[in-house]
């Protein structure tokens, strides 16, 4: 299926492409999220007349990101959680936990915008992780999982 970008998407293309991806891709996830649109002669005129309005939104979301990455980086974010004596967890330290430490710091941060690469976080330690803000902008955080005794 031919669409038109709406919005720069990583490992597809820039705002204004036309590209070609699978018709479940399109219909599930680019167009209902309106990063896309399908690649008809009146979308595509529409997308013109609108091109300076959409990529002005586009540069002043990245300045807002390239903003938040700059106060997130280097953060360290602790949090505690229930141990037993070898410093194992019950249970994991997820994306959403995290989120939640970042929004009590005063951030925004959705939990899919967390990057885990080794998954949950199931030991005591410090852990460096990146936030992804936008497709340009990632911010490298740490954080620090602390045990809480059982008693």
């Amino acid at each position: 299926m031919q669409i038109i970008l709406m919005e720069k998407v990583t490992n597809l293309g820039q705002l204004g492409d036309v590209v070609n991806v699978k018709s479940g891709f399109a219909r599930n996830f680019l167009i209902p999220q309106g990063k896309a649109k399908r690649a008809t002669e009146q979308a595509i005129a529409e997308f013109q007349s609108k091109r300076a309005e959409l990529e002005k939104k586009q540069a002043a979301a990245l300045a807002a990101a390239q903003a938040v990455a700059a106060k997130l980086d280097g953060l360290l974010v602790q949090i505690t959680q229930k141990t037993g004596s070898d410093g194992k967890l019950f249970g994991s330290v997820s994306n959403a936990n995290i989120a939640e430490a970042l929004a009590g710091l005063g951030f925004t941060v959705e939990r899919s915008m967390i990057r885990m690469p080794n998954g949950q976080l199931k030991q005591v330690g410090d852990y460096p992780l990146t936030v992804s803000l936008h497709s340009d902008v990632t911010a490298n955080i740490t954080v620090s999982v602390l045990g809480e005794a059982m008693l």
